[in-house]
């Protein structure tokens, strides 16, 4: 299939595919849009099925960093990079250094950071051949010390407040004690998420296809171990998505009990109709780039200078901006995904830089 003719194009500025015969790399980068500044966005490592699922992959996601970028208020575009290998076994200085050489290629129109099978040493070995990558250097934090780039910590802030506030306006609750959470996925995001939750009192039922993952999981906070086929049907207060996208579909649907869905994981609509069919079970769904933006917010700080405080802070005003998601939902009677496509589209054209993104309905 022609990338132009893919359902999942909307209007990309560029796709580029990346191989590499001698490292075996196999990658595709999509530049969404520049209209506000550089597509910044993360680069994932993941053994898809096909090459169409990795296409489908990277169109989404970068469209969705547009989206997200906007939201959280910052002068980025949209992008995002997919390698086609096994995070755990595919890996070599030479695979790394060959991504590294196409997003320099690229002459700054597209910054990466860490994402899904990737982290700091990747970043760092990317920082060898471009210097378009951010998360590679230490940084201090808030108390002072000194920690990694890795921007999942943030991420993890950033669904945690967002998580309380969809507490907050669909069942009422400002604390999270005794909150029972199903958490799919507890990789560096989803086990951040997880730490905030339990220190909150909320009690976790997690799932992840890495036996690690679990086990870091099981030791540290003391969780219930569910089969990943059985996390949908859990009887809790809130879903939390925290692994691949697509996890939202008709046949999900058709178990999933929790009436608050709030995660990190990206494209979670596997359809724009899968939006409303939550609005009509009465389902609220935090917005994916909406809720998990703490993570661009803080490569960008990072790549501008920024201190942690801001960093913090600018993380923290996620909660107001699904505040103002959930409450227009409300009002209009319309899927929380209509209202924030529709709120990043304003947020762009009020900047004065006018986008032909599709509004899904």
């Amino acid at each position: 299939m022609s990338v132009f003719a893919h359902p999942d194009f909307d209007q990309h500025e560029q796709v580029v595919y990346c191989h590499d015969q001698a490292s075996g790399l196999k990658a595709i980068i999509a530049i969404h849009n520049t209209r506000l500044g550089p597509a910044l966005g993360g680069c994932r490592m993941f053994p898809y099925a096909t090459e169409n699922d990795a296409l489908r992959d990277v169109l989404r996601l970068s469209r969705g960093m547009t989206l997200k970028s906007s939201l959280a208020g910052l002068p980025l575009g949209g992008g995002k990079a997919v390698i086609i290998g096994d995070p755990h076994t595919g890996k070599s200085p030479a695979l790394l250094q060959a991504m590294g050489d196409f997003v320099e290629s690229l002459g700054g129109r597209y910054i990466t950071a860490a994402d899904l099978g990737t982290g700091d040493a990747e970043m760092q070995a990317f920082a060898q051949r471009t210097k378009h990558v951010v998360g590679a250097s230490p940084r201090a934090t808030l108390d002072g010390s000194i920690t990694s780039g890795d921007p999942s910590p943030s991420t993890a802030l950033g669904v945690f407040v967002g998580l309380q506030e969809a507490v907050r306006q669909r069942l009422g609750r400002n604390d999270l004690a005794g909150l029972k959470v199903a958490l799919q996925g507890v990789g560096h995001v989803g086990m951040g998420l997880a730490r905030r939750l339990k220190a909150a009192g909320a009690e976790l039922w997690v799932c992840d296809i890495f036996d690690a993952n679990v086990q870091r999981a099981m030791d540290e906070l003391d969780v219930h171990v569910v089969r990943p086929q059985d996390i949908y049907g859990l009887d809790v207060d809130v879903f939390a998505p925290c692994a691949m996208g697509g996890i939202l579909n008709e046949q999900t649907l058709e178990v999933l009990r929790a009436p608050v869905i709030a995660g990190a994981a990206n494209n979670q609509l596997a359809t724009p109709e899968i939006g409303e069919m939550l609005r009509q079970r009465n389902q609220l769904w935090a917005p994916d780039y909406a809720i998990n933006a703490g993570g661009i917010i803080d490569v960008y700080y990072q790549s501008s200078g920024g201190s942690a405080a801001q960093i913090d802070s600018h993380v923290r005003g996620i909660s107001d901006t699904l505040r103002e998601i959930f409450s227009r939902a409300s009002a209009s009677d319309e899927p929380t995904s209509v209202i924030a496509d529709r709120l990043a589209l304003e947020r762009i054209e009020a900047s004065g830089q006018p986008e032909a993104l599709r509004l899904h309905a």
